[in-house]
């Protein structure tokens, strides 16, 4: 018998959470006490199974001050790649993440 222990879980925000957010390479901050956290999503060509996923996530979390990195997987269309860091990160900094991963590109619109 499990016994409630009267926490309430968080509710994701209004506008949607990453896995569902639209996908472009917007940045968001969130203030973490003293340092200041950014999220930003990329839209990503080329990634087909888990070991994209797998090789993607190695090279993008590389990146100086990245704490998480998060795929949606898209087979046949743009993946969503979510990163989390200290600092934002420029669509250079992750063309070359992605070159290192394999033949990955950021989508462009």
């Amino acid at each position: 018998m499990s016994e409630n222990t009267g926490k309430n879980l968080p509710m994701a925000q209004p506008s949607g959470c990453a896995c569902c957010s639209p996908a472009s390479s917007e940045t968001a901050t969130t203030p973490t006490g003293e340092n200041t956290m950014n999220t930003q999503t990329f839209p990503v060509t080329g990634m087909t199974c888990g070991h994209c996923v797998n090789a993607v996530t190695s090279e993008v979390k590389a990146l100086p001050g990245v704490s998480d990195v998060n795929v949606r997987l898209v087979p046949d269309g743009p993946s969503t790649v979510t990163v989390t860091s200290t600092e934002p990160l420029s669509d250079e900094q992750v063309s070359a993440a992605l070159d290192e991963a394999g033949d990955y590109h950021l989508a462009r619109s």
